[in-house]
């Protein structure tokens, strides 16, 4: 990458990756941006949380300007891919330059949101640019709670004016976001010793496109879980299922792509499962043809397990997976093309021998549908005989139609680019939805360059619309 431009943000963003970051453990990132900052002569503080703010003064002329905050968060999603061998804990990103885009070897990039602190560190390495006074926040755990958001304190940022550098599409300007809550369910269950003449086989799915749950998730995709527990439901109408395994998806936030379940039938059902299977895969490769060219499902013979789970309890878990909605529950009024609210069915593990733990995710930019479709996913599991507990949730983002940052945004990329920016608001969560709640006077737009599958492997970033991303950040900073 050390040929693209704009040289200090690659340059940057090479480093990040070199760095562990994942939700919940930034010890690593945070020490390099603690160093680095100390190294750079930049004035760099941490809060309790783990925050890390750095300071620029204002260049010469800019004095009386107001003080502008750049914000990013510093954790990234760790998703990789079955065959994949990387240890997120230890093993640096593997970043390369496929075409048009930058890709890593396996893994999610982290350029989510990792772009966005490289743009930052090269805003605060330039000492030609011409800005007002820098406030730049670099937030903890954004991906899986938002941590540092909610933990910032009134007080810690002086600026009125905030761009979020974490969106992900070039040419759009955002003002508004969903809110969320997390439901997690826990369906108990005992172990049994596993009946020694049953065929014991495992069925995967595979190759799916996954993606950012808010994002995404009108992009028609599949989900690994309800796929799985399609083919399971009805192999379970027809003959009883012997559960020795289930595990689907990992992070609450991504669309899961990959799952499995270790199954006993009859022996003398073998043949009739592996018709039933054929039939499947015609059935959905056909309905998910375009958006999902790369499906994969799979059935393999096993051993025989030590233990399955217990035959009610079986039943009662595929009945509620497939009653879990799953999905685009409403589009928005207010804003054409932009979903209101969803859910997403986000993974299924089976992690202490005693509970099948289920993780959903559900957003909206109505806190009272946000509540509502949190309501039905818990009656579906609560009808199964599960515990279920939701998250404290994160409140979604009001658009300001009047944002005069948005309309200064607007008018660089126009200036610059000759064509119009879209004003709009976005289904995935960001944190300005928390900084309002602490600043309501801050005025807030987010940008960023192109980027695609993100909190998956399959995550790239568009190398011309990150050229593009830092002009329009330095414009807006020159003549703001």
């Amino acid at each position: 990458m050390i040929n693209l431009e704009p040289k200090a943000v690659w340059q940057c963003f090479s480093e990040i990756c070199q760095v562990p970051r994942p939700s919940k453990k930034e010890e690593q990132i945070i020490a390099f941006l603690l160093d680095w900052g100390k190294r750079h002569g930049i004035e760099t503080v941490k809060d309790h949380a783990g925050n890390i703010l750095m300071k620029k003064p204002a260049s010469k002329g800019y004095e009386k300007r107001p003080t502008v905050v750049l914000q990013a968060h510093m954790d990234m999603v760790c998703e990789k891919n079955s065959d994949t061998v990387h240890d997120f804990m230890k093993d640096p990103i593997q970043p390369y330059i496929d075409g048009e885009w930058v890709k890593a070897r396996g893994t999610t990039l982290g350029a989510d949101n990792g772009i966005g602190m490289a743009a930052i560190m090269a805003i605060l390495l330039d000492s030609d640019l011409k800005h007002p006074a820098l406030e730049c926040l670099i937030t903890v755990d954004e991906e899986t709670g938002l941590t540092g958001a909610f933990e910032l304190k009134a007080g810690f940022l002086s600026g009125k004016k905030l761009l979020n550098l974490d969106s992900e599409d070039d040419g759009e300007i955002f003002i508004g976001c969903a809110g969320g809550v997390d439901t997690i369910i826990n369906l108990p269950y005992k172990a049994e010793k596993a009946p020694s003449d049953l065929y014991y086989c495992r069925i995967s799915v595979k190759g799916l496109c996954g993606g950012h749950s808010g994002d995404d998730i009108d992009k028609g995709r599949a989900n690994a879980n309800k796929l799985l527990n399609r083919f399971l439901w009805n192999v379970n109408k027809k003959t009883k299922v012997s559960l020795a395994e289930i595990n689907g998806g990992n992070l609450r936030n991504a669309i899961p792509r990959e799952a499995y379940a270790v199954i006993g039938v009859d022996k003398g059902f073998k043949e009739e499962l592996a018709v039933m299977l054929n039939n499947y895969i015609a059935d959905v490769t056909g309905e998910y043809a375009v958006t999902e060219p790369g499906l994969k499902i799979t059935i393999d013979s096993e051993s025989t397990p030590s233990m399955v789970v217990e035959g009610d309890v079986t039943s009662r878990l595929l009945y509620s997976l497939y009653a879990c909605p799953n999905g685009i529950i409403r589009m928005s009024d207010d804003m054409p093309g932009l979903v209101e609210t969803s859910t997403n069915l986000a993974s299924v593990k089976m992690n202490d021998g005693k509970n099948i733990e289920i993780v959903t995710s559900q957003r909206s930019s109505v806190t009272s549908a946000k509540n509502d479709i949190a309501s039905m996913v818990e009656s579906v599991f609560t009808l199964a005989g599960a515990n279920v507990r939701h998250s404290d949730g994160y409140p979604g983002w009001k658009p300001n139609p009047h944002s005069e940052l948005a309309q200064k945004l607007a008018a660089s990329y126009k200036k610059l680019f000759n064509k119009e920016a879209k004003i709009r608001a976005i289904h995935a969560g960001l944190e300005c939805g928390l900084f309002s709640e602490k600043y309501p006077d801050m005025d807030m737009a987010s940008f960023g360059p192109t980027m695609r599958g993100v909190h998956s492997p399959d995550e790239r970033l568009h190398i011309k619309d990150t050229e593009k991303f830092y002009k329009l950040l330095i414009d807006v900073l020159e003549n703001m």
